[in-house]
């Protein structure tokens, strides 16, 4: 299977018409569609389901979509490695993150980073742990930022001097707003979302102990912006971390902290015996500064 065969079913995919598509890759529609018969012939499998004027794709297909720009993805980071000039630092860093307010510290180090070598390039994904250890592990992104507990066995990582806290996001005309802090007991009788996360709803069952079983979760959350607004039209309360959400005096919501505190590590991670690219290994050098100075 070659590059050029991802590129022109990419293509199809993205234009739904094979005419279209053979326009945007200067080819003809004859061609194309014989490239798309003939990928289809190799993998076994049916990609395509054709309409009279639109093309859509199948499961397989959508599956096969995912990997072609992950493959893509992949090539290209490795042709920028190697076309980087001797002279000047040059090179791309990709960083998969879940939501955090420690991303403020990465961002301090990339900025820093980035005016001294403004050849270097930063490229960000957001998700959940899940989806992070995915693009780690596929290649697709060289730094994973995670917020504990995660599980990091078959990875090297390095904590930061940073913790997020967790809480309620509620509105801020809510009966709960008027307390300093909220106890497990606070939490009984109201809706609730929280994290889909399964090592997170373990965490906040152990703080909630024997009342855990009487929590209402209405909903789980991947990202909170969306759940944020969920609260925000009065569905229910958020269990989450502070900062990622904007709870200044103008918001609509505010937040409200867990007592007993529970605090959340932070930890950035990568491959085991992962070969950095010159970009990488100085972010690394930089991030290791930063970390020292935070911690005097």
């Amino acid at each position: 299977m070659e590059l050029r065969t991802l590129r022109y079913f990419l293509a199809v995919a993205e234009e739904k018409n094979i005419s279209k598509a053979a326009e945007v890759l200067f080819i003809t529609q004859p061609t194309l569609s014989r490239q798309m018969i003939e990928l289809e012939e190799e993998l076994g499998k049916t990609l395509f389901i054709r309409g009279k004027r639109k093309i859509s794709l199948t499961e397989e297909g959508i599956f096969f979509q995912k990997r072609a720009k992950e493959i893509l993805t992949l090539v290209k980071k490795t042709e920028s490695a190697f076309h980087a000039p001797e002279e000047e630092l040059h090179g791309d860093i990709y960083i998969g993150s879940g939501e955090t307010h420690a991303m403020q510290l990465i961002a301090r180090v990339a900025q820093k980073l980035h005016s001294q070598n403004p050849h270097v390039n930063f490229h960000l994904f957001s998700g959940n742990a899940h989806d992070v250890m995915e693009k780690i592990d596929n290649g697709l992104v060289s730094f994973g930022l995670f917020v504990e507990p995660a599980d990091l066995a078959k990875y090297d990582f390095m904590r930061l001097p940073v913790k997020d806290t967790w809480g309620v996001l509620m509105q801020s005309d809510s009966p709960l707003a008027k307390l300093e802090y909220i106890q497990a007991k606070d939490l009984l009788n109201i809706p609730l979302l929280c994290s889909a996360q399964e090592m997170v709803k373990n965490e906040i069952s152990g703080w909630m102990g024997d009342l855990a079983k009487e929590l209402n979760i209405i909903g789980t959350y991947n990202l909170l912006y969306n759940a944020s607004l969920m609260v925000q039209e009065g569905m229910g309360f958020a269990l989450c971390l502070d900062k990622i959400i904007n709870t200044t005096k103008d918001s609509p919501l505010c937040f409200k902290p867990l007592y007993p505190k529970i605090e959340a590590g932070l930890t950035l991670a990568w491959k085991k015996s992962q070969t950095f690219s010159k970009a990488e290994e100085k972010f690394l050098e930089y991030l290791k500064t930063e970390i020292q100075t935070a911690r005097q």
